[in-house]
């Protein structure tokens, strides 16, 4: 088998990339990922002790990060990450709206603070964070989103409802800024992933891990750092032509 060229890996190299969830799961292979590709990494969670455990991860293998913990439903937190990042780093070229909550639970038991809650993070932040980013975004003059939803905003599934339903929304959200935001050189895309083995899928047991994997062309769940290529795809030069675009990443579910 040919060896891959170096020459034609997406490249980050000196590009500044903000990744929020990311002290576990998606988030963390991915902000690895970037690091590795060549980017200086800000990772944000809720814990800084956390943020910094992942940080220095990334250090310890040769690359650039510091770590900004934020709760994603508050604005002054938002602007606290952009400031940090900036402050920091001089730039923000990058930006990937991966926090998430996925509360679980059959719509009709769901209460009025649920829905606020799931969909201030899920929906409201990634929004709000790009709108803050934005001046930066467009002066990096090569400005890339990465907004993660689900494979879920095009087939419902049982009990998790808020959580589809907040990740439409910002799809539809994507498409309109990837409208909005191309005449100021900013490109905004997102990844549907399908199932992934991380903490979110920690409720199954074994009858419906088995369910779930046999709904998946390719029978099984995938890695976190198979989500990785998708993302610096979408992050690097190599999608310059790209914007408003779904990159799906599932296995084969919804085929």
């Amino acid at each position: 088998m040919a060896k891959p060229d170096p020459a034609l890996a997406p490249s980050l190299e000196g590009r500044v990339a903000l990744v929020t969830g990311s002290t576990r799961g998606l988030g963390r292979a991915m902000a690895r990922g970037f690091s590795a590709a060549g980017a200086r990494v800000v990772v944000s969670g809720r814990s800084q002790d956390a943020c910094d455990a992942v940080a220095r991860e990334i250090e310890a293998d040769g690359g650039e990060a510091i770590g900004i913990a934020a709760e994603m439903e508050r604005m002054a937190d938002l602007d606290r990450l952009v400031e940090g990042t900036v402050a920091r780093f001089g730039a923000l070229d990058v930006l990937v709206n991966n926090a998430a909550d996925a509360t679980l639970g059959l719509l009709e038991q769901l209460t009025e603070e649920d829905w606020d809650r799931v969909h201030a993070v899920n929906a409201k932040a990634p929004v709000f964070l790009a709108i803050k980013a934005l001046p930066h975004l467009a002066r990096s003059g090569r400005g890339s989103v990465v907004n993660l939803i689900s494979v879920g905003v095009w087939n419902g599934t049982f009990a998790m409802g808020l959580y589809r339903s907040s990740k439409s929304a910002l799809l539809g959200a994507t498409k309109v800024m990837s409208k909005e935001w191309a005449s100021r050189g900013v490109r905004v895309n997102c990844i549907a992933p399908g199932t992934f083995e991380t903490d979110m899928i920690g409720w199954m047991d074994d009858d419906v891990r088995a369910r779930a994997k046999e709904m998946a062309a390719l029978g099984r769940f995938a890695d976190p750092a198979e989500l990785v290529p998708a993302a610096l795809f979408l992050a690097s030069d190599q999608s310059s032509y790209v914007t408003g675009s779904v990159i799906t990443v599932d296995g084969g579910l919804l085929s």
